[in-house]
Formats: C-alpha cells, structure tokens, sequence
C-alpha cells in the first residue's frame, strides 16, 4: 500500500525540482520518487554485469568468504576511517 511522506525543501530546492520536473512533464512527486530510487540502485545495489565479474573472480570470492567467516568468529578489528 502506498504511503504519504512530508519532505521540507527550501523555496530554492522546490524551484530546482518543479523546473526538472516541469522539463520531463512528471509531477514533482513523482520526479523525486524516481530520482531516489535511481540514486539507491546505483549506490547500494550492484547490477547483473558487476555481479558476474564478482562472482567469476575466485580469488575475490574466497577472499569476501574468509571476510564473512572472520566476522562470523568476531575476528579482527574494526578500523573506523
């Protein structure tokens, strides 16, 4: 079921978005709702492509299973950058 979100934007932003959203003929709604979808598959989800070069380098593969194992076992350390 769909829900309703509150977003405050400045006068400054709200012209940003109308415009863009004008340019493309979407509702400003809409426009956000697809620009933030876009924004999360890009920075948060690897694509089929990047996926088969992960999975078909076996030296990654064992290297990100070891990884997952030591944190299992609470090996290591965590280094904060």
């Amino acid at each position: 079921m769909p829900k309703t979100i509150t977003l405050r934007l400045s006068d400054e932003e709200y012209r940003l978005y109308s415009n863009a959203a004008e340019a493309v003929n979407r509702p400003i709604s809409n426009l956000i709702n697809y620009l933030a979808q876009q924004k999360l598959e890009e920075e948060l989800f690897v694509d089929h492509i990047e996926m088969d070069e992960i999975l078909g380098n076996s030296k990654l593969v064992a290297g990100l299973k070891k990884g997952s194992e030591d944190v299992k076992q609470m090996k290591g350390s965590f280094v904060d950058v």
